[in-house]
């Protein structure tokens, strides 16, 4: 009974988002045309075309099966609501692009871009509030005792007990708390829960899931202390066919992401900081690509403007090349606009006893290198614009830490600055608009960090809009 209500639930899922296709295509269809009652005859015409409805049907099987890849049909009892509305547009974003690959490739008129705009704001909005309304329900559902999972918490410690609090006091998350699994109490607090629920000996856990009710055991036990009970416990579920979680956010504290991957046949826990691969990156990347190629297209009369005005002020070459330290500390050619004389790297050192910097950057406010066109540049960000050669290429992206030369690399005092070589680094990032060169080098890598640790297209996207009035302002640029 209990699977068969599963089924049910997971079906209407499955027909929602059918049906939110289908209208979605259809009120895309009768927006992108001038008058309403023609765009539903064309739209009903297109319906009756034998070869259109092939071809709408193999979008609906693909629409389910890239729901399905992006698991937006499995349990969401422990996910946010706002990871799966990312989760969605995820979803919607691809079918979208899709979509546009289907329609160029079989020459689907009705299919332009301006109803690809309007399908992907229907679908994705239709999409995330049918998902909403049935978390509601489902929530009052759960609230009323139905629809619930056991679950069995192994340990007795302050998380086993933070976790059990927080599923009693949500019943909206549909888990009935069956008891605990430890040969004693450790945690001080909350005797109530104590006295409340059952504790279970380990050794007499297979018995417990023989004769009793289980569909998932939580363990809530520290992996490096109890390792060889984190094989045994999950050894005894997965024999008798029980879910099991790990509550792994203690043992693992300065990593931000793991995922299970599959090699020869061996499951392999990756760690990481940051992105990984995946869907985002390769939008990242793809934006990367083709904004950095239309900028270049776009400003290249203001690159020639430039160099003519190098050229003319300064002896020297146009550009000014460096060693930077790239992505994992790979090496590579940053270009920038020349800003200093010409021998200014081999100055630097004289220089030295002057920097104002703290840390292992070297910077003057009035630094005597910098010729009369280039203060302008630098004050501006201009000198910064042949880095769009660097991201097409792919040694750098439009958002990220900012690469550091080798020179300042060896002065690092401290290993956990490396992990900010864990990305591509960017033209801009958090510290360029939060005081540019005002901010102190340790403030500078803690800002770097926690792009890095939350990184999202959103905040690429805020970035580089916030980038603009900061460059604008040319506040802290030196």
């Amino acid at each position: 009974m209990h699977n068969f209500r599963r089924r049910v639930l997971l079906n209407s899922f499955k027909m929602a988002d059918l049906l939110i296709l289908v209208l979605s295509f259809g009120v895309a269809t009768i927006i992108v045309q001038q008058s309403g009652s023609a765009s539903l005859e064309r739209f009903l015409a297109m319906r009756i075309s034998v070869l259109n409805f092939v071809l709408f049907l193999g979008l609906m099987l693909f629409w389910q099966s890239l729901f399905t890849f992006l698991g937006l049909y499995y349990s969401m009892r422990l996910s946010s609501r706002w990871s799966e509305v990312i989760e969605i547009l995820k979803a919607t974003s691809i079918g979208t692009v899709a979509m546009f690959v289907f329609a160029s490739i079989f020459n689907v008129v009705v299919i332009t871009p301006l109803f690809l705009a309007v399908f992907w704001v229907a679908s994705s909005t239709l999409t995330i509030l049918s998902r909403f309304i049935l978390r509601y329900f489902l929530g009052r559902v759960r609230r009323s005792g139905r629809n619930l999972r056991n679950i069995l918490l192994v340990g007795t410690n302050e998380r086993a007990v933070q976790f059990a609090k927080t599923i009693i006091n949500k019943p909206h998350l549909g888990y009935a708390l069956l008891g605990f699994v430890d040969s004693q109490w450790i945690s001080k607090g909350a005797p109530n829960i104590q006295q409340r629920y059952e504790m279970v000996n380990p050794k007499n856990l297979g018995d417990f899931l023989k004769d009793n009710v289980v569909d998932e055991v939580m363990i809530c036990l520290p992996l490096k202390e109890y390792y060889d009970q984190h094989a045994v416990i999950t050894d005894t579920c997965v024999e008798q066919g029980v879910i099991v979680r790990i509550l792994a956010d203690f043992f693992f504290s300065q990593l931000a992401h793991a995922r299970i991957e599959y090699f020869e046949g061996s499951s392999i826990l990756t760690l990481y900081t940051g992105a990984m691969g995946g869907l985002p990156l390769f939008i990242k990347r793809l934006l990367d690509i083709v904004i950095s190629l239309s900028l270049l297209i776009l400003l290249s009369p203001l690159f020639l403007i430039v160099a003519l005005i190098i050229k003319w002020n300064s002896p020297g070459p146009v550009f000014f090349v460096q060693k930077r330290l790239g992505l994992n500390k790979r090496i590579f050619n940053l270009y920038k606009f020349r800003t200093m004389v010409e021998n200014a790297e081999q100055m630097q050192k004289e220089l030295e006893e002057l920097n104002e910097a703290d840390g292992p950057v070297f910077k003057i406010k009035n630094d005597p290198r910098i010729t009369r066109e280039g203060r302008f540049l630098r004050v501006t960000s201009i000198d910064e614009l042949p880095q769009l050669l660097n991201v097409l290429k792919g040694d750098m992206s439009l958002v990220g830490p900012r690469p550091l030369p080798i020179r300042d690399y060896k002065g690092f005092g401290q290993r956990w600055f490396n992990r900010r070589f864990s990305v591509r680094p960017g033209i801009t990032c958090i510290w360029q608009i939060d005081g540019r060169s005002d901010v102190s080098f340790e403030k500078w890598i803690q800002l770097d960090l926690h792009y890095i640790d939350t990184w999202s297209l959103p905040l690429d996207f805020q970035i580089l809009l916030r980038t603009i009035p900061a460059v604008l302002k040319g506040r802290g640029a030196s």
